[in-house]
């Protein structure tokens, strides 16, 4: 339901201003249908991750360890902000502006993290002591230690969908 609900968002966004309002629905607070108890992860019933088919163990080498091939399957914001915008909602974040999270990707576009799948994406946000900021680090070291062959695609991947805040640990790279 919920993935529906961001996906209707999605295609029929009512509109953002540039003074950071989320939507302008003429209605009460939504109730949130995902829980902040998980934070600095993403609610898994909300947001379980998903991966890129076209990334897999045999592909890596002409897709995530090509420089720059992130840059060719990153969504546009005009696609994320409102799914962001929807997530903000659904998570019942009481900070409201946009500029305060990252639409991520739990599965990382480094790791072949599905660009456009709802179920892939969630506001991350930029305050506390583990961050959108943090998670970027560990995303890179991650994809360096698969592209080495260090780490498999898949115990990266499983490690960072599982829990960013302990994958490197888990891959024995941290």
């Amino acid at each position: 339901m919920r993935t529906m609900r961001r996906l209707t968002a999605t295609t029929t966004a009512v509109g953002m201003t540039a003074a950071g309002l989320i939507l302008a629905t003429g209605t009460a607070a939504h109730a949130s249908t995902c829980s902040q108890s998980y934070l600095p992860l993403s609610d898994p019933s909300c947001t379980p991750g998903a991966y890129n088919p076209d990334v897999t163990q045999s592909t890596i080498n002409s897709t995530i360890c090509v420089s720059g091939w992130t840059a060719t399957v990153r969504p546009p914001t005009s696609y994320t902000n409102p799914l962001k915008a929807q997530g903000i909602i659904d998570y019942g974040y009481s900070d409201t502006s946009m500029t305060s999270y990252e639409e991520d990707h739990l599965v990382p576009l480094e790791l072949g993290g599905a660009p456009r799948d709802p179920k892939n994406l969630w506001p991350e946000p930029y305050s506390g002591t583990k961050t959108a900021h943090t998670k970027d680090g560990t995303e890179t070291k991650l994809k360096n230690a698969v592209c080495n062959g260090t780490v498999t695609l898949a115990a990266a991947r499983s490690a960072i969908k599982t829990n960013w805040t302990t994958a490197l640990q888990v891959t024995g790279i941290g």
